[in-house]
């Protein structure tokens, strides 16, 4: 199944009391994000901190499949262009994270983001395909 095929009707569906499609298009978005401006050594704006808080319910501009699919895509775009001008020498030097500004590095930011969104990507897909199974009209 293709996301871009994907019922709009659907997209909040919660089965079993699992995350949504949407929640999981929304944070794969906002973790990498949130975590590649961490990584750039910076703290989280507060339309960051207001996207984090609304995730998992439809809000302005990313209420349907194809607009969450579109920031995601956008956010892939900045992620890929953000570590093509990352040099290598920076990868170990220290980055601070959250309220509670945990010590991490470039490096393990970037490659939490990387696992975070296959994890995610992952949940997504099985929850479109169990949606999409329970409503065969779709």
């Amino acid at each position: 199944m293709r996301m871009a095929d994907f019922p709009d009707v659907l997209l909040w569906e919660r089965p079993g009391g699992a995350a949504s499609p949407g929640f999981h298009l929304q944070h794969l978005a906002g973790v990498l994000d949130r975590l590649f401006t961490y990584a750039r050594g910076e703290g989280l704006t507060p339309g960051q901190l207001s996207d984090l808080a609304r995730e998992g319910a439809p809000a302005p501009g990313q209420s349907s499949v194809a607009e969450l699919l579109n920031r995601f895509n956008i956010q892939i775009d900045k992620a890929l262009d953000q570590i093509s001008q990352t040099s290598e020498t920076s990868l170990m030097e220290v980055r601070l994270v959250g309220r509670s500004r945990l010590p991490s590095t470039v490096l393990g930011l970037l490659f939490h983001a990387a696992e975070h969104t296959q994890r995610h990507n992952g949940q997504l897909l099985v929850t479109a395909r169990v949606l999409a199974g329970q409503y065969r009209g779709y």
